[in-house]
């Protein structure tokens, strides 16, 4: 077996062990639900079998329409979350590379910039006001 490819067994013994822990949950419940279910009698009835939504009666609509400001505000949040995650390991990482200092400023202006494009982008979303939740 090619090198390369063995380095990639024990992510497929990681696979098929979780294909098969699913798997094998499944039918377990399958079967002990069948087991059980011959040796107590269910008593079902008409009220037992709707669902229950926190004390209300399920009438109407299971889902509402969201407004678009909750989508707006989730996809900002993530784009802020990128940031972090893209700044953390620069800042972890920059003071080793200050011991060159030919690359110490390229990587700098680097994030420098990366921080003043994001910036720009919240400025926007404030003009926008995206943040307010009122309007």
């Amino acid at each position: 077996m090619d090198d390369q490819l063995k380095q990639y067994l024990p992510v497929l013994i990681l696979g098929l062990f979780a294909v098969g822990f699913a798997a094998g949950t499944l039918i377990l419940s399958v079967v002990a639900g069948r087991f059980f279910n011959r040796k107590i009698q269910a008593r079902t009835t008409a009220v037992k079998d709707i669902a229950y939504e926190c004390g209300m009666l399920p009438i109407g609509e299971g889902s509402t329409r969201m407004s678009v400001k909750f989508y707006l505000v989730a996809m900002l949040f993530i784009l802020f979350d990128i940031e972090v995650v893209f700044l953390y390991p620069w800042a972890v990482v920059y003071k080793a590379l200050l011991a060159k200092p030919e690359t110490a400023v390229v990587i700098f202006t680097s994030m420098l910039s990366f921080m003043v494009i994001l910036f720009i982008g919240y400025l926007y979303a404030l003009k926008k006001r995206a943040f307010d939740w009122k309007s």
